[in-house]
């Protein structure tokens, strides 16, 4: 039995290891198991920490024995569920598979942090084992956004981990963001737009405004071009490679986007069904059609990046399947390969006194 509980594996020096918490997402332990499987047999430079209920972990892992050589199970006997406030995940999450998944990262057992689970109790037990970034008022969660870009995608932060966000905030934002976009993509330059009602340069609340100047002086020093406001017509566009607003307005953007694609891809579906006709049309547009399919597909670039704090953490979407979680382990990989966590801390230290020096500067000019 007890051998059973907690299996041990022998990692390599040159590994990456990231730190799993199994027991978070909907779709089950199944699909976190069959998505650590994906990554491993494209990346043989990965180990992996998984959290959770051992017995179900090993009876799925006995199946896959090459996979079962590259995975340490810890088990643990506690799970927070999806609808449990952050606060009380705070006070009883000790011992939970999430709680465990952070203290690895905290401990330096692993780089990355990866959890299906309820965000805000991720958010609340990250902040409290991993602590804040010195300088980071608010922690910012970052996400990839389908977009014309040849990468396929923009980032936009904050989705939804703090709804407030002030000037010197907004300005942190452009900094992590642009600093998750040279490490994770390899933008040399990244374009940051503030996303604001319109774009001429009198629209927006004064957070906005001044964050605007913020940035503006903020860019040489920071590596990023500020190129203005942009609307939220510009967010799937090519003019811009970081997207930053509040996380009220953020998670709002998030969640209606992700209503329209799937109210258009049940469109396509009843427009190629609708007649014989009709599904004839669709066999001979198939390939085409995947291709479509492939390239909005939300599963292909899921997971949401925690910045500002002391180590990585990506939360993946609650009802990821495999190639959900592999997609999320790849950006973990990524990120953790280039030395994200030690290079953001970097930018967000030298960053920090030009924000502070161009507010004390307004203030005395007021």
């Amino acid at each position: 039995m007890t051998t059973e509980l907690h299996r041990t594996v022998s990692t390599h020096p040159e590994s990456v290891v990231i730190s799993i918490d199994a027991m978070g997402g909907d779709s089950g332990v199944g699909a976190i198991v069959d998505g650590i499987g994906l990554s491993a047999d494209k990346n043989p430079d990965i180990r992996f920490i998984v959290h959770g209920d051992s017995a179900k972990i090993n009876a799925l892992l006995n199946k896959k024995p090459e996979l079962a050589r590259r995975v340490d199970v810890r088990h643990a006997d506690k799970v927070i569920s999806m609808d449990e406030k952050p606060a009380r995940a705070l006070r009883g999450g000790k011992g939970s598979s999430m709680w465990n998944a952070l203290e690895s990262v905290e401990k330096g057992e692993a780089t990355v942090a990866v959890s299906c689970g309820n965000t805000g109790a991720l958010m609340a037990i990250a902040m409290l084992r991993l602590r804040k970034l010195p300088g980071v008022n608010r922690p910012a969660i970052a996400v990839l956004w389908p977009s014309r870009n040849p990468s396929g995608h923009n980032v936009m932060l904050d989705m939804g981990a703090d709804i407030k966000a002030d000037a010197e905030d907004l300005l942190q934002y452009a900094i992590m963001g642009s600093s998750y976009a040279r490490n994770g993509f390899g933008l040399d330059r990244p374009r940051v737009g503030l996303l604001n009602i319109g774009t001429e340069e009198h629209k927006g609340r004064p957070e906005l405004q001044d964050a605007a100047k913020l940035c503006d002086a903020a860019q040489q020093d920071g590596d990023f071009e500020y190129i203005g406001f942009v609307e939220g017509s510009d967010l799937p566009s090519d003019k811009v490679d970081i997207i930053v607003t509040d996380g009220f307005t953020g998670n709002v953007a998030l969640k209606a986007s992700e209503g329209t694609a799937k109210l258009v891809g049940e469109f396509l579906k009843d427009a190629f069904t609708h007649t014989p006709l009709a599904k004839l049309a669709a066999i001979f547009a198939m390939t085409s059609l995947k291709r479509l399919a492939n390239r909005i597909d939300p599963r292909r670039v899921n997971g949401g990046v925690f910045l500002g704090l002391n180590g990585t953490v990506i939360k993946s979407h609650g009802s990821a399947d495999a190639i959900g979680v592999s997609a999320a382990i790849k950006l973990a990989f990524t990120l953790a390969e280039n030395g994200f966590s030690e290079k953001l801390a970097a930018r967000v230290a030298s960053g920090a006194p030009a924000s502070k020096n161009t507010t004390a500067s307004k203030q005395n000019e007021a």
